[in-house]
């Protein structure tokens, strides 16, 4: 298997299961034998991070999770750390494994307390063995208040496996979850990790493999794939010498409606730094004279109605739809010519909107685009809520993949990233909170536009986009800091990203 490593794919809960009872029942280990080589890993993990603690409290749940968390307590106690247990639950539905590694932490100096509702946390690192991928519906209440006083201690914490309380399939969290500075994950890296709440709750994602065998994994079809933007840049169209701007594509951004003209000015503009050879914006005749001074490489024309912009769509070769294009008569009447044209094609926004609102049927089998919806937009395409999109983000991308037959990104943290085919489902691992300000999503659509224009198929596009767009904002990030990050500020990381044999200082 190869993108970069197995650590780039990525499974379900059920998968990663089907492999450990095939190494345990086929391959001989034993479940004690993973739990003490889970035990050794966190230990270990903990020390590179946080250096090496004088008191170490561990909130121990009932199952396979605790008896991880309970070697951990064993192994820390003997090295002379001051070890408090945690337990949390009823005991009499441990597994023998389990008590095994509960009776070995009693073997040592570590103290076992019943937890009572409060802990003093005021020192140390803190230990989240509680549920792992064991969680199951709504949390107990003791288990949420053990959560609430992990997350109120101010204190490192280790999560073992997945924070508790996480979702390890989907990335939702349900009442509440551990926060965590560190998640040691086993076995393979479970794709609920890297999306949604997950890259709030697990910090810095370790994975170790239990030093089980490549070839238990030959049989499991990764259900995610982490993308990884220097392979993606490897898949972008090389430039031959005689190049000449039409060969590199015709873009055009069809937006900004009165008061919006900023999104399409924006969208315009990363077609041009992307690479497209030709860039026209079709716009209200008030925003003509902006795009002209702002970037005057992009030919603005004002177009009034449909029926204007009709004649314009036989000169282009790529369409990106919906940066401020609103929701009025006027936007529907260039939505509907532009869908005419059956090009390929880049929808967003108040596109999307005007789609789910039923105001404009989309033939699915003519149409060739990309769909970039944030959760909101997706949920009103699907016509159910947010906060069911938010709970489970792959089956929400799988459904509007499926619906309207397009390449998706489903935008947030861990934007997820669909094709036509049923291969994994693309992660970005790019971005940061500072990309929470508008525009954001009018810059992606123009990267996408230009990446089209220059002859990538729909879901590399989308893949490398993504990727593209959210790494520029984490080097504009790093630079400057993430608060007031505007989203025109990654037009130059994104020259410096497609042209890296260039100096850090080449200006826009």
């Amino acid at each position: 298997m190869s993108l970069r490593s197995l650590e780039d794919f990525l499974h379900t809960t059920k998968t990663v299961k089907k492999i450990e009872r095939i190494a345990i029942q086929e391959r001989g280990f034993s479940v004690e034998q993973l739990m003490s080589r889970a035990s050794t890993a966190v230990l270990e993990e903990l020390f590179e991070e946080f250096g090496r603690p004088r008191n170490l409290t561990i909130f121990c749940g009932t199952g396979n999770n605790a008896g991880d968390g309970y070697l951990v307590a064993a192994l820390a106690a003997n090295e002379g750390i001051t070890v408090r247990v945690i337990e949390v639950g009823d005991r009499s539905k441990m597994s023998a494994e389990v008590c095994g590694a509960r009776l070995r932490a009693l073997q040592t100096s570590a103290t076992l307390l019943d937890f009572c509702g409060g802990v003093e946390l005021d020192c140390g690192v803190i230990v989240d063995a509680l549920l792992g991928t064991g969680m199951r519906g709504e949390l107990e209440q003791t288990y949420r208040q053990a959560i609430h006083q992990i997350n109120d201690a101010s204190l490192p914490v280790i999560a073992v496996d997945v924070p508790s309380g996480l979702n390890a399939d989907t990335g939702a969290v349900g009442d509440t979850s551990v926060v965590a500075d560190l998640t040691v994950t086993f076995v393979a890296p479970k794709r609920g990790l890297f999306t949604g709440r997950a890259p709030a709750c697990c910090g810095e994602i370790i994975w170790h493999s239990l030093e089980l065998p490549d070839v238990l994994y030959n049989d499991y079809a990764p259900s995610a794939k982490l993308l990884n933007l220097d392979d993606l840049l490897d898949c972008l169209p090389t430039r031959a010498i005689d190049a000449h701007k039409s060969q590199l594509g015709h873009v055009m951004v069809v937006g900004g409606d009165n008061g919006y003209g900023g999104a399409a000015i924006m969208a315009a503009e990363a077609c041009l730094r992307v690479g497209a050879g030709l860039i026209t914006l079709a716009t209200r005749p008030a925003h003509v004279a902006a795009m002209l001074v702002r970037q005057p490489e992009v030919m603005a024309t004002a177009v009034v109605s449909g029926q204007a912009l009709e004649p314009l769509l036989t000169r282009v070769s790529v369409l990106v739809l919906g940066p401020g294009l609103g929701r009025s008569a006027w936007s529907e009447q260039l939505l509907q010519k532009a869908l005419a044209a059956n090009l390929p094609t880049v929808m967003d926004a108040d596109a999307l909107n005007i789609i789910a609102d039923g105001r404009i049927a989309i033939d699915t089998q003519a149409t060739r685009w990309v769909m970039t919806p944030h959760p909101g937009e997706a949920a009103r395409l699907l016509n159910i809520s947010v906060r069911e999109v938010e709970a489970d983000r792959f089956s929400a991308v799988v459904k509007l993949r499926d619906k309207f037959a397009a390449a998706v990104i489903l935008k947030g943290p861990g934007s997820l990233v669909i094709g036509e085919s049923d291969g994994p489902i693309g992660i970005c691992r790019y971005g940061n909170p500072g990309m929470a300000s508008g525009g954001m999503g009018d810059i992606l659509s123009g990267v996408i536009g230009a990446l089209l224009a220059q002859g990538m198929p729909l879901q590399a596009a989308a893949e490398l986009g993504c990727c593209l767009h959210s790494s520029a904002a984490d080097l504009a990030a790093q630079q400057t800091g993430q608060v007031g990050l505007a989203a025109s500020d990654l037009l130059l990381q994104i020259r410096k990203l497609l042209n890296p044999e260039y100096s850090a200082d080449a200006a826009v």
